[in-house]
């Protein structure tokens, strides 16, 4: 299924949330279950498979990662159930610096400046590949497509690392 489609927006890294929104709930209501209470069980049913569509949509479009992701797919290139890893060698030792960073910010003596450190290191890189990745999403080769798909994978890995870090400054809270 076409999400863009579905909420009537062009297909695009960038949204408008604010539409994206507003058009949830416009679907949201014109589908929800208590509209056919009396209706025939065919008709409730198909309700309730087109409200989960339109919350699977709502997800999907409103959060960056999967909203590449599924671009990505209208392209031909799926990536929701795939474990390939990356072999960009700079990216590589990149993760593994962070990591150490996050494992040494439990043993600092100024944990607040490291995590801030690691936050604005974390936004600088994501902004970068972000940068990168809305350009190939706009081509129509398929070898950007797979170039996209391995920044789609470093924002996936960005994420994780951001919770993790999340996590760490929870902890230290506590």
């Amino acid at each position: 299924m076409n999400y863009f489609e579905l909420f009537s927006l062009l297909p695009s890294y960038d949204v408008d949330t604010a539409l994206l929104a507003e058009r949830y709930r416009e679907l949201q209501r014109a589908v929800h279950p208590d509209k056919f209470a009396n209706a025939s069980e065919q008709d409730k049913r198909l309700s309730v498979q087109r409200t989960a569509q339109i919350n699977d949509g709502f997800q999907t479009l409103k959060n960056p990662i999967q909203r590449a992701e599924h671009l990505l797919a209208l392209k031909g290139l799926e990536l929701s159930h795939e474990s390939t890893t990356l072999k960009d060698t700079q990216f590589l030792m990149q993760q593994m610096e962070w990591r150490e960073s996050l494992e040494e910010i439990k043993h600092s003596d100024d944990p607040d400046s490291e995590i801030a450190e690691l936050y604005d290191s974390f936004e600088q890189y994501g902004k970068q590949i972000t940068a990168e990745l809305k350009g190939l999403l706009l081509s129509e080769l398929e070898a950007d497509h797979l170039q996209a798909a391995d920044q789609i994978r470093k924002l996936k890995f960005m994420a994780k690392l951001q919770d993790e870090l999340t996590r760490v400054e929870d902890a230290l809270l506590d």
